[in-house]
């Protein structure tokens, strides 16, 4: 629920029309004499005059908001990705902009039943300082609007499109990627004897939380085995969770019908969404930069530069990749017993996810293949394991290849060999 709410456009402007009546009410409610420098001055014609001027000027400007948001969504999914659409709804500041508008809206609008009106009769007496605050609200939008067309100006640039996605992906990385218990390896397949615990929806693995499910299984003395990563999608009735007793082998050993506190606590557990979201799921944000880079190399923008900038974001994330175990996460009771395996990314996923499609649809163009060697130099450089040295020098040998496939000109092929050749040398070393 939090995550939705984090992401939805609504929530905030709703929260503010409430403030804006309840702020309306109390301030309504205060007499202040007329002799007072902060209170408005005018007659209540004028204050009914101000406050119709404050709200229809407020509805063009909402107008004016949320056309320019369409148009800031409609550039990111065409120019970048269709992916980065959630991260401009969630940018806190627009929802800010927005709520403080409605608000003015709301607040001016109401005070139209109040001021100059009682039971339905003109009356000369009207909450003054319940007026002022009006303007007040009127001068904070018009900051408020200024303020917008530069974020929005500075949000859609594609450095800062980048670089919120490093940001928040290296968040993820560093507090959200488990460590404990994470093998570095592949776990062995659920034996035959396990049963499947089907998915109660259809959509994306969003989050994994086992250990909701380690005091269920303990109990009954069963290990778990979560059938799909965060981030792929899984189909309703398919399964989601495979269940088996220990030193059961091949014989049947979980009754068919799983505990219903286990089927309970399922969707705790393992949360399945409609979309996919990035608390979990850090190839989520390497995909939403390889997007951008494999965009700008089509044909209908040809932007080989923009290339080069992502797959300087994705160094910065694979360096910090390299730098954590990765694998499956094995979950343990208190007793030390296995629980729960969770199914994990190792660093050849994330070395093809991040470099794999850029060498494909870029490898004619030298200036990204020596921008692809550099990455995986610098990866090199952060890797302790001799085996990931291993895989990055072959991800620098299939750069190469297909550059010695695709560039027809000797002359530009020569530096991505020399550069190849180097790097090769340097992690051999």
């Amino acid at each position: 629920m939090r995550e939705y709410l984090r992401g939805a456009l609504w929530v905030l402007p709703t929260a503010a029309v409430v403030l804006a009546l309840a702020v309306g009410y109390v301030l309504a409610q205060v007499q202040v004499s007329s002799v007072r420098w902060y209170v408005f001055q005018g007659t209540p014609d004028d204050a009914r005059t101000l406050l119709i001027a404050i709200s229809s000027t407020l509805a063009t400007v909402i107008a004016l908001v949320l056309g320019l948001t369409v148009v800031a969504l409609q550039l990111a999914s065409t120019q970048f990705s269709p992916r980065l659409l959630r991260n401009f709804l969630r940018d806190r500041p627009n929802q800010v902009v927005l709520s403080v508008f409605v608000a003015t809206f709301t607040y001016s609008t109401a005070g139209l039943f109040t001021v100059g009106v009682s039971a339905g009769r003109r009356v000369d007496d009207y909450p003054r300082l319940a007026v002022s605050f009006a303007l007040a609200l009127l001068f904070i939008s018009l900051l408020m609007l200024v303020f917008f067309v530069h974020h929005l100006a500075h949000s859609i640039q594609i450095d800062e499109v980048m670089r919120s996605v490093e940001r928040r992906t290296l968040h993820v990385i560093e507090h959200d990627l488990p460590t404990r218990g994470v093998t570095g390896r592949r776990e062995p397949p659920p034996p035959a004897s396990a049963i499947a615990v089907p998915a109660h929806r259809s959509g994306y693995v969003q989050t994994v939380h086992p250990e909701v499910l380690v005091p269920q299984l303990a109990g009954r003395d069963l290990v778990a085995s979560v059938a799909a990563m965060v981030g792929e999608y899984v189909v309703a009735g398919a399964p989601l969770l495979w269940l088996w007793r220990p030193g059961a082998g091949d014989s049947p050993a979980v009754a068919a019908a799983v505990p219903a506190p286990l089927r309970a606590a399922l969707p705790a557990a393992v949360r399945v969404g409609f979309e996919r979201t990035v608390e979990q799921d850090v190839a989520f944000g390497v995909r939403q930069l390889a997007d951008i880079a494999v965009k700008a190399l089509s044909p209908a923008i040809n932007d080989p530069y923009t290339t080069i900038q992502s797959l300087e974001h994705l160094g910065v994330l694979l360096a910090s990749l390299v730098r954590r175990p990765l694998g499956d996460q094995c979950v343990y009771d208190a007793g030390g017993s296995l629980r729960v395996v969770v199914p994990g990314r190792d660093l050849a996923y994330y070395l093809d996810l991040a470099t794999g499609q850029i060498r494909r649809y870029g490898c004619a163009e030298p200036r990204v293949d020596r921008a692809l060697i550099r990455v995986l130099a610098t990866t090199g450089r952060f890797c302790t394991d001799p085996d990931d040295r291993r895989l990055v020098a072959h991800h620098v040998e299939l750069v190469v290849d297909d550059a010695r496939r695709a560039v027809a000109q000797a002359a530009d092929l020569a530096p991505v060999r020399e550069h190849g050749a180097r790097v090769l040398e340097e992690l051999a070393r």
